[in-house]
């Protein structure tokens, strides 16, 4: 049976999970048309992440070099964590889920006048909400790290609270940098909004080399701080001139787009409650770790660098390329079940080529990656080290939290932002409950020291982001049929990459006098090299595809 047609913006379509694939021909011949601009998109989201997340590495190896794991790192980066509150819940993850297939919708629909009306609208609206939090956040930033951060005392938390107050504003402008996102991915121009926060990355470098030299660390930190706010209004900068030239109606006719922007905010208010349960399971692990000794803190985020580098390259760029295709397709195609499934599966099998060998690098290489980019002046062996247990333990859920967002997009498509709500929370309660019981009395019934606790706050993530993957996966499966991914695939997937990681983990005992930036570039170049060798043995379509996106990338040069 074939799903209706929207006949109105707040239309939820109902998905029968007994559609087929060829029930008719023009949804196939959409679903196969748009494929084609979503692998573009794809690659081009990819690219602007990999530009912004090199420039993230750069920033977090010139960061380490000047305050390595000290309190004032473990400060700022605590500090840090709590004005994402608002660029979390107001930001892009949001607009995603509720702004882009709404906005998206219409734009199929060839309604672009009532389009343009509603970007603008909801631009206004995120403004307000972002200045009146704004306002908020730097009032009541010691009551935030009594919250956030309960194990910091003295000038550990004074330092803190005034890097909180430093950094609010640059995260409200990240607000309105996320607003151009979804109108520059609503018309599929991806790679201007993902390569944006390189300005950021630049704004923080240049901040560390000027001051780093000269100022103490708690110092220092503040400098950076305020490098932070600029960079943020260099994003801006950098996407407006675009937006704007998508928007050219900038008038609003309230009476007009009352019923879209229903449909935004009547998404708005679960997609927000399920990032701040999301942010909750964040926190969580900064609490825990703030009550371990010194340095946890800052492990914990430098980890995390790495950490969303697969995540951001290979599962988001994939889910934030399908969303406005899904939108779109749920504007026109009859049979909306067999146009999630296709794109799901392939997605799928696209996310977790490049996943599987990710989580089985932070395993086996976990230290030679982070001194690759982190052992330089302050940032130690011994710290490297240190991060590696993060990352191990990262890996855990890295594939089911990759997989995880191509199934939320699939949901926000249909305009149901409730499901996975409902599910963060079940991953949070698991977070809280397993992430206090690794880190805190696990390290000591096992009689190792407790700062190695704070591998168990990552590890204890990663079972409660499989439970939620598994949930979102039963739950959507229901409606539109089977999706997921073949058994003897990811049997290949890991043979292929665990073979890879034992030859790098001989390779990295024998390179172990050569220096970390000589022995990381010839570990994981052997262990990538191996990956993709046996991948090309093998004749998998993924990697053919990858080599095709590479040899296209070189001829644009």
């Amino acid at each position: 049976m074939a799903s209706p047609k929207p006949e109105n913006p707040v239309f939820i379509p109902e998905v029968a999970a007994e559609s087929q694939p060829d029930a008719l021909a023009d949804s196939a011949s959409a679903s196969s048309g748009s494929k084609s601009i979503s692998r573009a998109g794809a690659g081009m989201v990819a690219s602007g992440i990999l530009l912004s997340r090199i420039a993230g590495l750069v920033r977090e190896s010139v960061f380490a070099h000047y305050l390595g794991n000290s309190a004032a790192a473990d400060a700022f980066k605590a500090g840090f964590r709590i004005p994402n509150i608002l660029q979390n819940l107001l930001g892009e993850g949001v607009l995603s889920a509720s702004f882009i297939p709404v906005y998206s919708r219409l734009l199929g629909e060839g309604d672009n006048e009532t389009a343009d009306m509603l970007a603008w609208g909801v631009g206004a609206m995120l403004a307000l909400a972002s200045a009146f939090i704004v306002a908020i956040g730097i009032v009541g930033a010691p009551w935030l790290i009594t919250i956030v951060a309960p194990g910091f005392h003295g000038m550990r938390r004074e330092l803190t609270i005034e890097l909180v107050r430093v950094l609010f504003p640059g995260a409200g402008l990240l607000v309105l940098s996320a607003w151009c996102l979804g109108v520059l991915n609503s018309h599929h121009r991806f790679f201007a909004s993902y390569a944006a926060p390189v300005a950021w990355n630049i704004a923080i470098i240049a901040a560390l080399l000027l001051y780093g030299g000269r100022r103490t660390q708690d110092e220092l930190a503040i400098d950076v701080a305020w490098g932070a706010v600029v960079g943020a209004a260099l994003q801006i900068v950098v996407q407006f001139p675009q937006t704007l030239a998508l928007l050219s109606r900038v008038r609003i006719q309230r009476a007009r787009i009352a019923t879209a922007m229903r449909a935004v905010f009547g998404n708005l208010m679960p997609v927000v409650a399920s990032r701040g349960v999301g942010q909750i399971s964040g926190y969580i692990d900064n609490l825990l770790a703030s009550l371990l000794p010194t340095g946890a803190v800052a492990a914990l985020n430098y980890g995390q660098i790495f950490y969303m580098l697969p995540v951001s390259l290979f599962g988001f760029s994939v889910a934030a390329a399908e969303l406005p295709s899904m939108s779109r397709a749920a504007a026109v195609s009859d049979d909306i079940s067999a146009v999630l499934r296709s794109r799901l599966n392939a997605g799928l099998r696209q996310i977790a080529f490049f996943v599987v060998p990710s989580a089985a690098a932070f395993l086996f290489l976990g230290d030679v990656i982070v001194a690759l980019v982190f052992q330089s002046g302050r940032f130690t062996h011994a710290d490297a080290v240190y991060v590696w247990a993060v990352l191990a333990g990262s890996g855990v859920g890295l594939l089911a939290s990759t997989m995880g967002r191509l199934y939320n997009s699939a949901f926000y498509a249909l305009w149901d932002t409730r499901t996975p709500l409902r599910f963060a929370i079940v991953r949070v309660i698991l977070s809280l409950v397993l992430g206090y019981l690794f880190a805190i009395p696990l390290p000591s019934m096992l009689g190792i020291e407790q700062k190695w606790g704070v591998a168990g706050l990552t590890a204890s993530a990663g079972i409660a982001g499989w439970v939620e993957f598994l949930l979102l996966r039963f739950t959507l499966n229901a409606r539109v049929g089977w999706t997921g991914l073949d058994r003897s695939f990811v049997a290949k997937l890991w043979t292929m990459a665990i073979s890879a990681g034992f030859v790098g983990l001989v390779l990295k005992f024998a390179t172990a006098s050569a220096g970390p930036r000589i022995q990381g570039f010839v570990v994981l170049g052997v262990f990538g090299a191996i990956y993709l060798g046996a991948a090309y043995a093998l004749g998998m379509p993924e990697f053919q595809r990858f080599t095709a996106i590479v040899e296209r990338r070189l001829k644009m040069r």
